[in-house]
C-alpha cells in the first residue's frame, strides 16, 4: 500500500521506505509540472526515463529487483554495489537518428538516462549478486544470508 496517492496512473514507492533513495517530485503526473518545465530541454529528455518503473520483493532467500528496461540491451545497463550498501542500477537509451526525409507524426518513446539507488539491508550477500535480462526486463538477485537461529542450552538445576 502506498501512502501517496497515485495520479494519473503512476505508481509511486513508499515516500517514507527508508530503502528507497528516490526523490518524491508532488507535482510529477501533472501536466503543468513546474519541476520539469524550468529544466532545459536536454534534461527533460533525461528525466523521461528517469524514472524507470522497478519492483523489489523479498523472499525468504533473497530480494529481488524487477526493472522494465524495453528495448534496452544488456551492454546499456549497469547494476553495481556502491559502498557495500547501495544498489545502483543506471542505463541510458539513445535517441533514434532522425533522417533528413523522414516526417515524424508521433514521438512517444522516451531516450535518455535513468539512475535508481536503493539501500540494501544488512543480512544482503553483496558477493553473490546476480543480474539477468530477458525480454525487456532485468532481474538482479540479492541473496540474503541465513537467519541464524540462537541457540538454546537447557541448565539443569540443583537441589
Amino acid at each position: 500500500m502506498s501512502l501517496i496517492p497515485s495520479f494519473l496512473g503512476h505508481r509511486r514507492s513508499n515516500v517514507f521506505d527508508p530503502f528507497s533513495l528516490d526523490i518524491w517530485d508532488p507535482f510529477e503526473g501533472f501536466p503543468f509540472s513546474t519541476a520539469v518545465a524550468n529544466l532545459p530541454s536536454s534534461a527533460r529528455e533525461t528525466t523521461a526515463i528517469a524514472n524507470a518503473r522497478i519492483d523489489w520483493k523479498e523472499t525468504p532467500e533473497a530480494h529481488v529487483f524487477k526493472v522494465d528496461v524495453p528495448g534496452l540491451k544488456k551492454e546499456e545497463v549497469k547494476v553495481e554495489v556502491e559502498d557495500g550498501t547501495i544498489l545502483q542500477i543506471s542505463g541510458e537509451r539513445s535517441k533514434e537518428q532522425e533522417e533528413k526525409n523522414d516526417k515524424w507524426h508521433r514521438v512517444e518513446r522516451s531516450s535518455g538516462k535513468f539512475l535508481r539507488r536503493f539501500r540494501l539491508p544488512e543480512n544482503a550477500k553483496l558477493d553473490e549478486v546476480k543480474a539477468a535480462m530477458e525480454n525487456g526486463v532485468l532481474t538482479v538477485t540479492v541473496p540474503k544470508e541465513e537467519v541464524k537461529k540462537p541457540e538454546v542450552k537447557a541448565i539443569d538445576i540443583s537441589a
